[in-house]
């Protein structure tokens, strides 16, 4: 089973040196967005560069970079059979119980429990407060999530989209950053 990623075209938004910016990186833009939903900062930042405005902004630290400000990066610069991490937010599940969200068994249903699906002890007699880091009910899911190690199958140029092996985090259709592998 393979995902398919459609990963660009990316255009690249400017370029971070170490004389002007102390670091090296490169900031990429993707997908398309309307001017009018863009406030007037992203919409000075595009100018100044003099590139298609763009929905989404990110920047990969790089230290030998060849790319000019307005080039574009596709799926050409990934390789069958290369690694590669990649991170998204998780699908969002809203507010669980503990059973979902950490796993906890359920009490027992009949004789009377009166204990079914609930959080259960919280704690010891002496400190008289619930201790740090306790597993309770809350929000879950929407979170970072970072899947390394997955494997390039296959990379179309044409219809630009890569096909990678396994499943990656979040929903269809959301924004995810793919990058080289960190540990092979």
């Amino acid at each position: 089973p393979v995902t398919v990623i459609e990963a660009g075209p990316c255009t690249v938004a400017q370029v971070k040196t170490l004389e002007n910016d102390r670091y090296e990186a490169v900031q990429l833009g993707f997908g398309e967005v309307k001017e009018n939903k863009l406030n007037k900062p992203a919409k000075g930042h595009f100018a100044k560069a003099n590139v298609k405005i763009a929905k989404h902004l990110r920047e990969f630290r790089t230290a030998d970079v060849d790319v000019k400000v307005g080039d574009e990066v596709n799926a050409s610069v990934f390789a069958d059979g290369e690694t590669v991490d990649i991170q998204g937010i998780t699908k969002g599940k809203g507010f669980q119980g503990v059973i979902k969200r950490h796993g906890q068994s359920r009490g027992p249903m009949g004789h009377g429990s009166q204990y079914h699906r609930g959080v259960g002890s919280l704690g010891t007699l002496l400190p008289m407060h619930v201790l740090k880091g306790k597993n309770l009910p809350g929000h879950m899911g929407a979170e970072a999530c970072t899947i390394q190690n997955l494997e390039v199958v296959d990379v179309d140029l044409e219809n630009n989209v890569i096909l990678v092996k396994g499943n990656v985090p979040g929903p269809k259709k959301s924004l995810v950053v793919i990058r080289t592998s960190v540990k092979k």
